[in-house]
């Protein structure tokens, strides 16, 4: 089938302005996008293309859209121009006007070239998975010091991509669906940009005395302090829900948490072991690719966890690929330098997993454990149903550095 080439076009720059990858407090009348998402299979890429792709899924449903097709793309390094090459770029564009898709979804970061010119094929918008990403920490952030945080992340992002599309900075909103402002406005508002990061940027140093203020304060505090950490979903704030007998926030969802929730924990006597207190705090969720511009954007709240004499990697026992997010979270951690503090790792749902797999599990934990000498403890347990949450309240009260 031949598509008309001006109609696309016309549908293109008409759509727009009205259809957003996740809606900003500005968009009333959004219409969910239909999305294709893309992968590049080369000699770069570790991780498992499929697996990779399953989670950009989650993703994109975070960000408000659906996924209608997935596509993936072998060669043996990215074309420079367009990511996936002219060829193939041309032939996904046939699909898109087909199908009536809003946005096109690469599961990597693209250089802002190639998502020029993939726009320039594909006649949709085109967003890369730090896009993505940024998009839903914009969407879920709530406390003053997160959404400035993400919005430095998201103007260090923008910048480099201010290009010409006859939108003006200022129209922009939250989202990632429109993408730069006008060929006139563009110094203008690269002046805007650096302006704002710098006021961004102040409020969050002040932020930051702030929050270390408290921190010290904390540390004078006679309880000693566990944090957990772990990959997006894993069931962090269930899991604190179910040690302090209190309610944080909880969605079964991606980066539902992203400011850290402290609770106190009162784990009781047993023997010669007396009463104690203990600050517990959930992180928000690890991810892998996590885009640098969140790293650092969020360094302040993630280092809230270097005021820690315990760990508690939470890992979701039901994922298909268990060892990938633990190391995903591992290397965020070493990049924030926290990398040595004490940690344990807690298998979470098991509730979902049938005998075999718990035996796998097992298995897969005593191998994880004999090639990572500094990893000694680890338990089993489902957040949700309470199942093993004892054992673990019981390993703080006999815990030496608690």
């Amino acid at each position: 089938m031949k598509f008309n080439a001006e109609n696309k076009n016309k549908r293109y720059h008409q759509n727009r302005d009205v259809k957003r990858l996740t809606q900003s407090e500005t968009d009333f009348d959004v219409i969910v996008q239909k999305a294709v998402i893309v992968a590049l299979d080369w000699s770069g890429v570790k991780e498992d293309i499929e697996l990779s792709l399953d989670e950009l899924g989650l993703l994109v449903d975070t960000a408000g859209a659906k996924v209608i097709y997935r596509e993936t793309q072998k060669l043996d390094h990215p074309n420079v121009a367009t990511f996936i090459g002219k060829g193939k770029a041309e032939e996904l564009s046939n699909y898109i006007a087909a199908n009536d898709i809003d946005v096109a979804v690469f599961d990597s970061e693209l250089s802002p070239a190639q998502q020029r010119n993939l726009e320039e094929i594909l006649k949709v918008d085109v967003v890369d998975r730090v896009g993505v990403i940024l998009d839903i920490f914009a969407l879920h952030a709530t406390t003053k010091e997160g959404m400035k945080q993400v919005e430095v992340a998201q103007l260090k992002y923008l910048m480099p991509r201010l290009r010409g599309k006859g939108t003006s900075l200022s129209q922009q909103g939250g989202g990632i669906g429109t993408r730069g402002p006008g060929e006139t406005k563009l110094e203008t508002d690269r002046r805007k940009i650096t302006k704002r990061l710098a006021k961004l940027e102040e409020d969050l140093k002040k932020l930051e005395k702030v929050r270390s203020t408290q921190r010290k304060s904390r540390e004078k505090l006679p309880q000693k302090r566990v944090s957990i950490v772990g990959y997006t979903n894993a069931g962090k704030s269930t899991l604190l829900n179910a040690l302090s007998k209190s309610d944080a926030h909880v969605e079964d969802r991606l980066f539902a948490t992203l400011a850290p929730t402290t609770r106190k924990l009162y784990v009781g006597e047993d023997g010669n072991y007396k009463p104690k207190v203990i600050l517990c705090s959930d992180t928000v969720g690890f991810v892998r690719n996590l885009p640098h511009q969140l790293i650092e954007a969020f360094r302040s709240t993630l280092e809230e966890v270097a005021g820690s004499q315990l760990l508690v990697h939470c890992v979701d026992a039901s994922s298909d690929d268990v060892l990938g997010n633990i190391e995903a979270v591992n290397k965020v951690l070493d990049d924030i330098e926290v990398g040595d503090i004490e940690q344990i790792i807690l298998w979470n749902k098991i509730d979902r997993l049938s005998d075999d797999q718990l035996d796998k599990l097992k298995e897969i934990d005593f191998d994880y454990k004999s090639k990572n000498k500094k990893i000694k403890d680890s338990f089993f347990l489902s957040a949700i149903t309470g199942q093993g949450v004892e054992i673990l309240r019981d390993f703080f009260l006999k815990h030496p550095s608690l």
